[in-house]
């Protein structure tokens, strides 16, 4: 079943698309927000909505309050973040431990957030380890300070940071092997679109029971 809730926030309305777990009382909700460029229709996003709810997980798709507002320009960091801070009441009152994330600066509010709102853990798709083409401006410490169980599935070519850029830490890692940041593979990758897919939810989907 899927549903949708407005929540108002300090930053004016956010939007959340229910998509609820399937068949037994759901033991996790998996909340998850869009990137400064686009929306929750993004083909990770999608799929992860399909894959989880049937595992008893429930996933909530999360649109911040300036992408609502029909914005073109997400705003400052500090700005993300007190909108995630507050829908958070609404993703906690589902009842299950929240696991938060989200894909690109969406990954990062997570990041940036998770300890302080009691996040069970934090899922980051295409985490932005430092601007392309510009390795020493790294964003590593947010990753590293999430402070909770962390997963992060990268794209083996994301010019926002390949997985061999990645330090070391506590974080878990997935390649999406030959995917860009939005997790596109080229059409001559020895894999498809498909294949890439599978990958994302089958690894997500193996840490999620991990977390029990």
């Amino acid at each position: 079943m899927t549903t949708t809730e407005t929540v108002p926030t300090g930053l004016g309305d956010a939007r959340i698309t229910w998509y609820e777990a399937q068949g037994r009382p759901a033991r996790l909700v998996v909340a998850l927000s869009h990137g400064a460029g686009g929306g929750i229709e993004a083909r990770d996003l999608r799929a992860l909505a399909e894959s989880l709810p049937p595992a008893g997980v429930t996933v909530a798709l999360v649109e911040q309050p300036w992408r609502v507002a029909g914005r073109k320009l997400a705003p400052a960091p500090k700005r993300l973040d007190e909108g995630w801070r507050d829908l958070w009441p609404a993703l906690a009152a589902a009842g299950p431990p929240v696991v938060a994330g989200g894909r690109s600066a969406g990954a990062r509010v997570a990041c940036r957030t998770a300890r302080e709102l009691g996040a069970r853990a934090v899922l980051a798709l295409s985490f932005p380890l430092h601007p392309p083409g510009r390795p020493e401006s790294s964003r590593a410490d947010e990753l590293l300070g999430a402070g909770v169980p962390t997963l992060v599935v990268q794209g083996g070519s994301d010019p926002f940071g390949r997985p061999e850029e990645f330090p070391a830490g506590e974080h878990e890692l997935v390649e999406v092997p030959y995917g860009d940041h939005g997790f596109a593979v080229p059409k001559r990758a020895p894999v498809t679109q498909e294949d890439a897919l599978a990958v994302i939810t089958g690894g997500v989907g193996g840490w999620l029971d991990a977390l029990r």
